[in-house]
């Protein structure tokens, strides 16, 4: 235990940031919450946070002052906030300096830069697999159904393809079938990039349907202290309404809350879960 730690959580949206309040929690820190507005809720934290605040994307200064002011040592960026929210970002003047030095606004970019900033203050970043050890799955088959051929064909492709762009900080997510990209993730997020493909593989004339393919990796080079790639009930949920037939995911690199009821829900739906 290390009792003398106080964890700050920067809070998005899911399940994610609340397991890993728990979790620290459980080990022994002091927890703090700062809240993305419009991802997180304060409610959600009561059974764990001291103290818990909700700031708007882009108060880093607010941010920063808010875990000194609770002896914050360590910090953790946990949960989804949408890349598309750079649109409408109201930096405040430390965080207008930091985009000032930033050639591109990529995830990776914004977030290494924020990382430097918690780091003039004393404030380390740890990984967001800290507290979440026992959310990540080896490799195998997780569903009672393997993939068929055709969908271990699309899968391969579909690695091929999500590496590359993950590789650019695009997107993790390939939708496919028949060995045809359908969707791809940008800046919409995991599910609306799968219920795109599914718009599209619905709208296929075909009377024998191909097996619809979801492929989710991690980059290349994945800093772990954000951005790792999550998936939970929703996903799922989003692949049924989408008839698709088959998740691939990357072993020890992905983030899978609930698991059993994930696992549960595929086999449910005849899904096939795979971590490679």
């Amino acid at each position: 235990m290390r009792m003398n730690k106080i964890l700050g959580i920067i809070a998005g949206e899911g399940k994610y940031p609340v397991l890993t309040a728990k979790g620290a929690t459980e080990e022994g820190w002091t927890v703090v919450v700062a809240c993305v507005k419009g991802n997180a809720s304060e409610s959600d934290f009561k059974p764990y946070a001291k103290i818990t605040t909700t700031l708007k994307i882009g108060q880093l200064s607010k941010c920063i002052e808010f875990f000194k002011q609770n002896g914050v040592t360590h910090a953790i960026m946990a949960g989804r906030v949408k890349h598309i929210n750079i649109f409408s970002l109201m930096p405040d003047m430390r965080m207008a300096k930091v985009l000032a030095t930033l050639r591109d606004k990529r995830a990776e970019s914004l977030l290494n830069a924020a990382i430097a900033e918690f780091k003039k203050d004393d404030i380390e970043v740890l990984s967001s697999f800290s507290f979440l050890k026992n959310c990540t799955v080896n490799a195998g088959v997780l569903t009672k159904r393997a993939p068929n051929e055709e969908e271990k064909a699309n899968i391969d492709l579909g690695l091929k393809i999500a590496h590359t762009l993950a590789d650019l900080d695009v997107g993790l997510t390939v939708v496919l079938s028949d060995k045809a990209v359908l969707a791809v993730e940008a800046m919409e997020g995991t599910d609306e990039c799968i219920k795109r493909g599914g718009e599209i593989y619905k709208t296929a004339k075909s009377k024998e349907k191909k097996p619809l393919v979801i492929v989710k990796v991690a980059r290349p080079k994945q800093d772990d202290r954000f951005d790792l790639p999550v998936i939970g009930k929703g996903t799922i949920k989003t692949m049924i309404k989408s008839d698709a037939t088959t998740l691939a995911v990357e072993a020890g690199k992905t983030v899978v809350l609930d698991v059993e009821e994930v696992v549960a829900l595929a086999d449910k739906n005849n899904i096939s879960i795979i971590a490679l």
